[in-house]
């Protein structure tokens, strides 16, 4: 993680407040994190144009040093608008903590209070480095809301919520007290307003066209002939291949609404090493969760009579061996197509088998979750992260041998 300004919104006790935030960056031998602020404060702002106006006329803070300042300084008000999944609610924590364990609550809750230890640590809060360090089952966060599941995990929750609502209030108040608001100028907060007002009219605008443009394609799509659709198409499952360091496999996966199913149970992924092997397979009765899909007994009958064609189009195949020396190497041997498709692959794997922990590690809030964020969305205002990329690389290698433990080959 390296490289980038982000702009991030914080909810306090006296209201929202929009800052940056400079995740951990290397010079030389040094790592590096900083917050937008100046000594022992921290800066806030009630507005996007506040913030834009300040940084456009302030040198002096702890961030001007920074390698990315001089092109965030140039950024449009727009682009100074924090992404929703960089709002961190730290008023919200107890209610958080005192709801069901449910996946974006456990998720939501681990990156609230990510970010309030990266302010602890960063501005040296004791209170916020007692409450973590006095909490080590706050680490539980990180495997994701299948490890709350049943009477232990219920407990553990519990346990979290306890260690919340004991402490939290000492953290929430020594943020508080470290942020100020600085004065800015009003001309300048003119002008990033009539900035961000007219990037919202342009914003309208692109909608507008954009449903025009969708409207065009739902009237092609009612001309389309349905007859011309695919076998596979109709029945709405797909061949896929998935090309390992080990070997080839073949099988099939869909969506039920946004859940992935593929041809497995209880999470493991059933594999074959030819197309003529998974037909023969689907000839045959087997206890497995594509079976529940309304179109299985379609497959299943074309297998029988041999008029299947396992048929894997491009977007179905996925090259695991080499991404992550890739990543090792740097971005600009990177395959990001491959990449995406192997995100894509991992994710509905550990959806399948209702394990949160691959989307905990590709979260924002994660190292390589940043250098994927910024392979896939290419963004001309981020600075390119700067090597070495060895604990992106070591991570990613923990996701594909997790993945390759979820595959039973027959």
């Amino acid at each position: 993680m390296a490289g980038d300004i982000v702009p991030i919104e914080i909810g306090l006790t006296d209201g929202d407040l929009v800052t940056l935030w400079a995740p951990r960056w290397r010079e030389g031998d040094d790592e590096w994190e900083a917050f937008l602020g100046h000594e022992e404060d921290l800066y806030g702002f009630s507005s996007v144009a506040e913030l834009a106006a300040f940084i456009r006329t302030d040198n002096d803070n702890d961030l001007v040093e920074h390698p990315a300042w001089a092109v965030v300084s140039g950024l449009s008000a727009a682009e100074l608008e924090p992404e929703e999944n960089f709002s961190f609610d730290f008023v919200g924590v107890l209610e958080l903590a005192a709801s069901d364990p449910e996946a974006a609550v456990v998720s939501e809750l681990e990156d609230t209070l990510n970010m309030a230890r990266n302010i602890g640590e960063v501005c040296e809060l004791d209170p916020v480095i007692r409450f973590f360090s006095g909490h080590p089952v706050l680490g539980a966060l990180v495997t994701g809301a299948a490890t709350f599941e049943g009477r232990d995990g219920l407990a553990l929750w519990n346990q979290i919520g306890a260690a919340i609502a004991k402490d939290w209030d000492g953290v929430l108040d020594a943020i508080d007290k470290i942020v100020t608001s600085p004065t800015v100028d009003a001309a300048a907060v003119a002008v990033a307003e009539a900035e961000l007002l007219a990037a919202a009219e342009n914003t309208l605008d692109a909608d507008d066209a954009a449903e025009a443009a969708h409207e065009d394609e739902e009237d092609e799509e009612d001309e389309f002939d349905e007859e011309d659709e695919s076998f596979w198409g109709e029945v709405g499952v797909d061949p896929i291949r998935i090309i390992t360091s080990a070997d080839t496999y073949y099988t099939l996966r869909c969506y039920m609404g946004e859940d992935a199913l593929f041809l497995g149970k209880d999470g493991a992924i059933t594999v074959f090493r030819s197309e003529r092997a998974l037909a023969r397979y689907l000839a045959d009765n087997h206890d497995h969760d594509l079976a529940q899909v309304s179109t299985y007994d379609e497959i299943r009958m074309a297998a029988v009579d041999g008029s299947l064609d396992v048929d894997v189009t491009d977007e179905n195949v996925y090259v695991l061996p080499g991404i992550a020396d890739d990543l090792a190497e740097g971005p600009e041997v990177v395959d990001a197509e491959q990449l995406e498709l192997a995100v894509e692959l991992f994710t509905d794997a550990a959806d399948f088998a209702k394990d949160d922990a691959t989307e905990a590690a590709l979260s924002m809030s994660t190292e390589l979750g940043w250098y994927v964020s910024y392979l896939l969305d290419p963004d001309p205002s981020r600075m390119a992260p700067s090597a070495p990329f060895t604990k992106e690389s070591e991570s990613w290698r923990e996701l594909e041998m997790a993945f390759e433990a979820r595959l039973r080959p027959e």
